[in-house]
């Protein structure tokens, strides 16, 4: 009865182990997404004004 006890416990600790590891990488990758998408759009805002003020009659 004790060692199901405590293989019970080991499995339930991997398992939150393991869940907590990949919340903490998906947390890791959205932060990553956020910084690209924030340099994509910075990128289009300035190619977006270069082409306004290349434009004749600017």
């Amino acid at each position: 009865m004790n060692t199901s006890i405590v293989l019970v416990s080991a499995v339930l600790a991997s398992l939150a182990s393991g869940v907590l590891a990949a919340y903490g990488i998906c947390i890791s990758m959205f932060r990553l997404f956020r910084i690209h998408a924030r340099q994509v759009a910075a990128e289009r805002q300035a190619r977006t004004a270069a082409v306004i003020t290349a434009q004749p009659g600017n």
